[in-house]
């Protein structure tokens, strides 16, 4: 087709860590550039990743052997947001329009957020909230665990600048613009345990300040 060609042998590989799941994948990039296609992924960053295929295939051991899987399958993921990003012809995926009622909401609840803090605000809590409606609840490991990580830095985001600040501020109509996603989990249930995470957050940071502000004197 004319398009430059990049062997890119080792980077199509698909991993799940050292050991686990793991084969070779596809990746489907998008130019976004409005002249013909040039360089190449990982040369020119107007080629934008938006799918990929995993073929699972194997089983990686301890001692870095693979062994066939029984029954293979493929693993498909497409970053939606990215693109929409392409379809709208916006910068980032931030631009696009799911993203602006978080964006232009968040800082006439806080006050004036830097970019990073605003993006990072906006995506965890945009996340945290779809993963609580399809009933997952934050928990010490699994699944629940990255919710409750997602959930806790961005309260770590928000109490950096001002610590009166709280997930309470968040009125009940951006839950609700998530509700396309068509959740078994009611809004304002999503929203009660948001804010239950959010307490028990506080009470282990309040516990913590105190172990380390405490001092202990031994006689010499």
């Amino acid at each position: 087709m004319g398009l430059p060609v990049e062997p890119t042998t080792d980077e199509n590989w698909w991993s799940n860590g050292p050991i686990g799941l793991c084969g070779p994948d596809s990746e489907i990039f998008l130019w976004t550039g409005h002249e013909i296609p040039q360089g190449t992924p990982t040369s020119d960053d107007r080629w934008v990743e938006v799918w990929n295929h995993v073929m699972m295939r194997y089983v990686r051991h301890p001692d870095g052997s693979l062994e066939p899987m029984r029954r293979p399958g493929i693993d498909t993921g497409l970053g939606v947001e990215r693109l929409m990003r392409i379809l709208q012809n916006t910068r980032s995926v931030f631009e696009i329009d799911v993203f602006e009622p978080w964006l232009t909401t968040l800082p006439r609840l806080w006050g004036p957020l830097d970019d990073r803090s605003l993006r990072l605000l906006s995506d965890h809590l945009r996340s945290g909230i779809v993963v609580l409606g399809d009933h997952v609840t934050p928990s010490p490991s699994g699944r629940g665990h990255i919710l409750r990580r997602l959930i806790r830095r961005t309260l770590t985001t928000l109490w950096r600048d001002d610590p009166t600040r709280t997930l309470s501020d968040l009125p009940i109509e951006l839950v609700q613009h998530l509700e396309h996603f068509r959740q078994p989990v009611h809004p304002h249930a999503v929203r009660t345990i948001l804010l239950d995470e959010e307490h028990k957050f506080d009470r282990l940071l309040q516990r913590g300040r105190k172990v380390l502000s405490h001092r202990r004197f031994t006689d010499p």
